[in-house]
């Protein structure tokens, strides 16, 4: 077994394991796979282990590792999760399949007309800021409303509003981290009651040092890396820029 194949198998113990501690149903939580920064080889690598969703933040870094991979793996899963430009969206819904940080009304706008373009339906992920640094995402519950409903009333007929996102804030607080994940849970609740003819299932929240809190709070996605594939190689950072 390698050690991507071993560190694979002790994630997914790991979530099991916090899904039972929760009282979730097994395998109600999936695996999102970071892969950012590391080669084609290791996903290949992972893939082999049996897992099929990624995740990658900048999208010229997807474009240059995963065409190849679809050629042998067409049922990869690739999402994008980090921010997203709107000048980026082309490629971005070329490559992708899932887009997990929309974060504005503009940006979902043009997810859908670089869809329609291709005749393609691309998944998305509504990014609320519930306090992490970065303030990425939706900053206030009334415009996160604005874009579901956009969707609800049918004007991105291409798009698929699967569920959301957040990050937590980058504290050893788990009271803080517990309240943001708390935060997003309880907007999608309020948003899934309101907009019942969208499937707004996902809950994508929890990374490697705070996952198993994630998964107390209702998350079906958690976003793990390094814990997978290693340490980062930060010197192809300049290679790909988004």
């Amino acid at each position: 077994m390698t050690q991507i194949q071993e560190n694979l198998s002790r994630v997914l113990d790991s979530i099991r394991a916090a899904e039972k501690k929760a009282g979730r149903p097994e395998h109600s939580v999936k695996l999102l796979a970071v892969s950012k920064f590391h080669p084609a080889e290791s996903v290949v690598e992972a893939v082999r282990a049996g897992q099929c969703a990624f995740g990658e933040n900048r999208v010229q870094e997807a474009v240059s590792k995963f065409p190849a991979i679809y050629e042998e793996f067409p049922n990869v899963e690739l999402h994008i999760i980090g921010t997203l430009q709107t000048n980026k969206v082309r490629k971005a819904v070329q490559v992708a399949s899932v887009i997990e940080s929309v974060d504005s009304l503009k940006l979902l706008c043009e997810i859908e007309k670089q869809a329609a373009k291709l005749d393609k339906t691309v998944s998305v992920f509504f990014e609320y800021h519930t306090g992490e640094e970065s303030k990425s995402g939706f900053l206030s519950f009334e415009e996160l409303r604005e874009a579901v409903q956009f969707c609800a009333e049918g004007n991105a007929p291409h798009v698929v509003p699967r569920g959301f996102m957040t990050m937590a804030p980058f504290t050893d607080d788990k009271a803080l981290i517990r309240a943001s994940f708390a935060t997003l849970r309880d907007c999608a609740e309020r948003l899934r009651a309101e907009f019942p003819s969208l499937p707004l299932t996902e809950l994508s929240m929890g990374m490697s040092g705070d996952f198993e809190l994630a998964i107390a709070e209702g998350s079906t996605e958690v976003r793990v890396g390094t814990a997978i594939f290693g340490e980062r190689n930060y010197s192809v950072e300049a290679k790909h820029e988004n």
